[in-house]
């Protein structure tokens, strides 16, 4: 495929992304309360960061599988992403994941688990600094896949699942481990349950951005603020 697809395929990218997070990992929370505990946290760690790392590889090359509001956000913020396509970004995130909250619901209409809204099992004080320091993680490493040549772009997908699922296996069990406004805000609002929401609208954002700034301080100035790469695999003929 030459060329890179318009915003509005870009966008639907990144919603089918978003959706797939959502009912992937939050339908993993749904089905260990159903079935008693028969993933774990583990388990549950596990589906959230494998869902990660196989919609970066199927929408790394098209979008560049930010997935979640506060990635997007901390991009644009650090001068990696255009201001004009934010809005469009985030919005088909957040409808992705609205969607897939729906259709968990749909599938389920006892509402299991709040269709797995996040809640922390801290004060909220505690939570916020969790979700932050969280996010800053997850995005450090994206930043160092996705914008520096330096990097190694085929180990992105698994970078970045592997943070993800790395965050959720600490973290989780302490706020949920959200580290994205859209996936916490979907089954919040599906489920009616709005308790906390707070938290994960705004942590993930500061963390995130947080996190840029760290990595921009710690490559330096060597390498050159360049747009943000699409993050992509090796083709059949050079794994061959």
């Amino acid at each position: 495929m030459n060329g890179h697809p318009d915003l509005r395929r870009r966008a639907a990218a990144e919603a089918f992304g978003a959706f797939a997070l959502v009912f992937a990992g939050c339908g993993a929370i749904v089905t260990d309360t159903v079935h008693q505990g028969v993933l774990g946290a583990v388990g549950v760690s596990l589906v959230f960061g494998l869902v990660i790392m196989a919609m970066v590889y199927a929408t790394g090359h098209l979008s560049g599988a930010h997935l979640n509001p506060a990635v997007t956000l901390a991009f644009t913020l650090a001068r990696h992403f255009p201001g004009r396509e934010t809005f469009a970004y985030m919005t088909a995130q957040v409808a992705g994941a609205i969607a897939a909250a729906a259709l968990l619901l749909a599938v389920w209409p006892s509402a299991p688990a709040d269709l797995g809204t996040t809640r922390p099992s801290v004060g909220d004080g505690s939570a916020f600094v969790y979700e932050v320091v969280l996010t800053a993680f997850l995005m450090f490493v994206i930043m160092a896949v996705a914008t520096d040549t330096r990097a190694v772009g085929a180990g992105a997908a698994i970078a970045i699942g592997g943070t993800v699922g790395l965050d959720a296996l600490f973290g989780g069990p302490i706020t949920g481990a959200s580290m994205n406004p859209a996936r916490s805000l979907g089954p919040a609002l599906v489920s009616g349950n709005l308790d906390h929401l707070w938290i994960y609208l705004l942590a993930p954002p500061l963390g995130a951005t947080l996190g840029a700034l760290a990595y921009q301080l710690v490559r330096g100035r060597r390498a050159e603020n360049t747009p943000n790469r699409r993050i992509s695999v090796p083709s059949a003929e050079e794994v061959g």
